[in-house]
């Protein structure tokens, strides 16, 4: 249904079988088994519908402690809700453009899109900017300067493009000459006077 996600459930849940079961188990050795094409589109629509349902919970409280509490229409409150409103929206847009899946005429998956929990992906930086923006926007509700942490993502932009992009390109090595012999660089002065005369 709409509600069911895949939640790890907390400890203090889990039966004393299987909190024994999950601490006495070895972990699994050698490598991860890869994902199938189905597997990804179902990881992939659970992924957004936990953001979805984490952006409708922040801007929902946000919206109702204010008005309980607060004053929503002043020119600050408004502001900071459509910008984090933008947000959620720029990235589950682009979250389910990345994650666009194509079926054939039999309904199967063809392509399965990117995988949105593959590790070290772009997916995770935009899921990232998602969790910091719902952060701040709910712990606004406690101070305003707590609003100061969305600097964060543009800080953090600057440093992955100073680690992957800048810092490579101006501090690259420069190109190695190779070495001559020398009795070829001799060789090849004699040539040259040779031909000067």
């Amino acid at each position: 249904g709409l509600w069911q996600c895949n939640f790890v459930q907390p400890s203090f849940l889990l039966s004393s079988e299987e909190i024994y079961r999950r601490v006495t188990m070895p972990p699994k050795k050698g490598k991860e088994g890869t994902k199938g094409q189905k597997q990804i589109v179902e990881e992939n629509q659970d992924t957004l519908k936990f953001y979805r349902m984490m952006v409708l919970g922040a801007n929902g409280i946000f919206i109702a402690v204010t008005l309980i509490f607060f004053d929503l229409f002043s020119f600050f409150n408004i502001a900071m809700l459509v910008m984090t409103s933008l947000t959620y929206f720029a990235c589950l847009y682009f979250m389910s453009y990345m994650a666009k899946a194509t079926f054939n005429e039999k309904n199967q998956v063809i392509d399965s899109g990117v995988d949105l929990n593959m590790e070290g992906g772009i997916a995770e930086h935009v899921k990232d900017m998602m969790i910091l923006t719902s952060g701040s926007q709910l712990l606004s509700l406690l101070s305003n300067y707590f609003w100061l942490l969305m600097l964060l993502a543009p800080g953090r932009g600057m440093w992955f493009l100073w680690k992957n992009i800048l810092s490579p390109y101006f501090f690259q090595a420069a190109p190695e000459q190779p070495e001559v012999d020398e009795k070829k660089q001799k060789k090849l002065e004699r040539k040259m006077r040779r031909a000067q005369h």
